[in-house]
């Protein structure tokens, strides 16, 4: 899907997001579609929300450092009729072993971001992080 032109991209996305509807692993699904987004050095401003690129310009720049992976994660996520009314969170934790910033996706009890391969549990977080910020997703228009 990424090395679509915009218009494809747009089109491949709303169809990915509609076989969300009916999966029976649609944050794994959501995990492993992402996978293959291009990525980069930060593009994004994960402590300034005002700064946050909509859906739509992720998909028309196409460049997704970590955090702007997560966003792509929760707005495919959030614009589905299945997860529309859950609370999405975004949680910013330094890893105190390794020294690095962690952006993880709390949905309910599941955790994205923590493993970059597989959903999480919530109770299988270590607890090697120090909290930083945390933000209520929502689809900026």
């Amino acid at each position: 899907m990424f090395d679509k032109k915009p218009e494809d991209r747009l089109r491949a996305w709303v169809d990915f997001r509609n076989t969300l509807e009916t999966s029976t692993t649609p944050l794994q699904d959501v995990v492993d579609f992402y996978r293959s987004a291009p990525i980069v050095n930060i593009t994004v401003d994960p402590y300034d929300q005002k700064t946050w690129p909509t859906p739509w310009q992720l998909l028309n720049d196409n460049l997704y450092c970590d955090f702007a992976k997560v966003l792509g994660m929760a707005a495919t996520l959030k614009l589905t009729d299945r997860f529309s009314d859950e609370e999405t969170m975004i949680h910013i934790y330094t890893d105190r072993e390794k020294s690095e910033l962690k952006y993880l996706l709390v949905i309910g009890n599941n955790v994205i971001g923590y493993d970059n391969n597989k959903v999480v549990d919530i109770s299988n977080i270590s607890c090697n992080f120090k909290f930083d910020m945390s933000f209520d997703y929502t689809i900026q228009s």
